[in-house]
Formats: structure tokens, C-alpha cells, sequence
């Protein structure tokens, strides 16, 4: 099937390639093409098994469009009513792996700037795209490493605009200006095997990890605070045990996650979860991974800007919230830029017939457009 509209055809080209994380299979080749035809200048930036490319047009403050082309996998197959990575239109909505998170909103932003450049070809400022391959996996590839390279050779990225989805009942209801940051740690407490019937000669590390994971549980890790929601941590995986009925296990291995503001550091929850296990005294060990920091940006400029195009095109100012789970968004507020999050519906993300409105991303385009007109003109 082909269509006309231009975002629905970009996007279908998107969808069509199967990017399941770290890999982009000609995803940025499409969108590398449509830039070079309005005269940006491409940086590819391959690290390890992650495609990068930073790409730019004009000078002076700058304006750069971030995303990332992979997608989560897609589950059973069968499930879907649809193949996931064959574009499929039905009543005004588009089916297909990432339409949503966030091939669309990359199809949108490049329509964007093709208008825009159309309109505006001698444009004041610098307008720029950043685009990976690894958002959805590890990210270690991705753009902290870009903008680590950025800023060793001292690139201005003053304003960022990430295409998550952010929007919950109507396009632009909602922008972000922060996000919680992610830290993951695999705790293995450490016991003695031996036979069920004499617990006097074993120490059963499943007994010893239930208190300790009631305490985690129960602590309060920050104050309230209206700008984030409470840190929290969750447990989400459990294993012991030999298989059989009659032998205690030697090791308990539990994995589990914090989200947390930026009331904290990670060396601040480190510090408090080793409190907790040291006053149990327990044999363990623990390792830790952390994914992203969280980032804030405070009511500026660009927010104001990005309030204002939402509003021109739907009547409604945005909430500007920082739910959600993390984003590329902390790598942009290190290099200095301010960072705002703006993008289609969240209702079907990594979901099972993961969907989009065509009219949400024709709408979301012409917002990005009076965004980019509202910066660097």
C-alpha cells in the first residue's frame, strides 16, 4: 500500500524497517536523505553496534530535534491484528511497531523542517537533528556518547526538543521538562545449603532477604515535592531454590529498580540500601547499573515557546509535568540546553498494536513547525 500524505508515507518507510534496539536497519539512511535534499550537514557517528547522526543547517543559537529509531521488540506476532512492521491504515489510524514511540514523531519533525526550510531558507540560527539507534536498550552507545563529543569540541546547543510521547488525551496535552532518573541493582544474599529437616545446620538466605526487602519496601527515600513524583523502588525479580522440596538454597538473588528525582544521587541511595542490608547482617553482594540521572529543566524561555504552539493549534495550554519513566533528556541538560519533551499519544506505547491518529501526527507536525519558526527565525 502507498499513500500520499507525506508524514504517512515517511512514516511508513520508518515502520517498514525492522529497528528493534541497538539495530536501525536503514531507518537513518531515510531520514539522513530527506535532510541532505533541504541542506543540513550530516555527521554519522557510528559507536559499536549503534548508529548515530548529528546533522545541521544555519548557525548561531541552537535549536536540535532529538529521537532515536529503534523500537522495543514485538511480542507475539500473533497477537497482533496487524503485521507490526508493515504499515496498516484503518479508519484514520495507523498500526505498526514505534508508530508512536517514536517513528511518527521523527516523520513529523522532518516534514517540519522540510516546511520550514521551504518557507524560511535563509533562516537565522542553527537548526539540528539528533538522532540514535539505542534509546529503547542499553543506550550506551547513543547520545551520551554524541553529546560527550559535542562537548569536547565545545558545540552550543541551547534548546532541545525530544519526540517522546508525551500526550495523553489530546495531542500537546502534555509536555515534559524533566524526568526521574533509573538505577537497577542485583542483590544476591548469600546462605549455607543443606538438608530441610535440620535448619540448625543451614542458613536459609530466602528467610534472611525477607525482613531486609520489607524495610526497602517500606522506607521513605525524599520529601515530597510537587516539581517530581516520590522516589520509589521496585522489586521485579526473585530467584532461589534448588528445584527440589527437601534442600534449603545457598544464595537468594533479588533485582530491583529505583526511579528517583533529583532530590537524590545515586550515591545517596547506594549508601542508604547498604545501611539496610549491613544492619542485618547479611552475606551478600550487590552490584549496581545505572541507566539514567534525572534531569529538570525550570520554567524558561523555551518552555514558554513550546506552551505557545501547543496552544495556537488546540486552544489549551499543556500541562508541564515529569511523570513517566526516563529519557535521552539528561544527556541535553549536561551539555546546557533546555530540554523539552513533546510527542504523540502514550495510550499504546510498547504495546500489542501499538497505534497513531493521522490527524495527531499531521497536527504534531504543524507544531513542530511554529516551534522551530518561534526560535530561530
Amino acid at each position: 500500500m502507498t499513500f500520499d500524505c507525506p508524514i504517512i508515507s515517511l512514516t511508513q518507510q520508518l515502520i517498514c524497517c525492522p529497528s528493534i534496539s541497538p539495530y536501525d536497519f536503514g531507518c537513518q539512511d531515510i531520514l539522513i536523505a530527506r535532510l541532505q535534499a533541504i541542506g543540513f550537514t550530516i555527521e554519522k557517528m557510528k559507536i559499536h553496534d549503534t548508529l548515530n547522526f548529528w546533522a545541521w543547517r544555519g548557525y548561531g543559537d541552537t535549536l536540535v530535534f532529538a529521537g532515536h529509531t529503534d523500537v522495543v521488540p514485538t511480542g507475539d506476532h500473533k497477537l497482533w491484528a496487524y503485521p507490526p512492521f508493515q504499515l496498516t491504515m484503518k479508519n484514520g489510524i495507523l498500526f505498526g511497531r514505534g508508530v508512536s514511540d517514536m517513528k511518527g514523531a521523527l516523520a513529523s519533525m522532518i516534514i517540519a523542517a522540510e516546511r520550514f526550510v521551504n518557507r524560511y531558507s535563509y533562516h537565522k540560527g542553527r537548526l539540528a537533528f539528533l538522532i540514535t539507534s539505542d534509546e529503547e536498550g542499553s543506550g550506551i552507545h547513543g547520545t551520551e556518547k554524541v553529546i560527550k563529543k559535542l562537548m569536547e569540541r565545545n558545540e552550543n546547543l541551547k534548546y532541545c526538543l525530544i519526540g517522546e510521547p508525551t500526550s495523553t488525551k489530546i495531542i500537546g496535552d502534555v509536555i515534559k521538562n524533566g524526568r526521574r532518573g533509573s538505577m537497577t541493582a542485583h542483590l544476591n544474599i548469600h546462605g549455607i545449603q543443606g538438608h530441610i529437616a535440620y535448619p540448625h545446620h543451614t542458613e536459609n538466605p530466602i528467610h534472611k532477604a525477607i525482613p531486609v526487602l520489607h524495610e526497602l519496601i517500606s522506607t521513605k527515600w525524599d520529601k515530597t515535592d510537587s516539581l517530581f513524583q516520590p522516589t520509589y523502588m521496585q522489586i521485579y525479580n526473585i530467584q532461589s531454590g534448588t528445584g527440589v522440596s527437601n534442600i534449603t538454597p545457598c544464595d537468594c538473588c533479588i533485582e530491583f529498580n529505583f526511579r528517583f528525582n533529583n532530590q537524590l544521587t545515586e550515591i545517596m541511595i547506594k549508601n542508604q540500601v547498604q545501611e539496610i542490608l549491613n544492619k542485618h547482617h547479611l552475606q551478600y553482594t550487590i552490584v549496581w547499573k545505572l541507566s539514567r540521572q534525572p534531569f529538570f529543566t525550570p520554567q524558561c524561555y523555551f518552555i514558554e515557546k513550546v506552551a505557545s504552539a501547543v496552544e495556537f493549534y488546540t486552544n489549551q495550554s499543556p500541562k508541564i509535568l515529569t511523570t513517566g519513566g526516563t529519557s535521552d533528556g539528561c544527556f541535553f541538560r549536561k551539555i546546557g540546553a533546555q530540554v523539552v519533551e513533546l510527542g504523540l499519544m502514550d495510550t499504546t506505547i510498547h504495546q500489542i498494536n501499538e497505534c497513531a491518529k493521522i490527524s495527531d501526527l499531521q497536527l504534531l507536525s504543524k507544531i513542530y513547525q511554529r516551534i522551530i519558526e518561534n526560535m530561530i527565525i
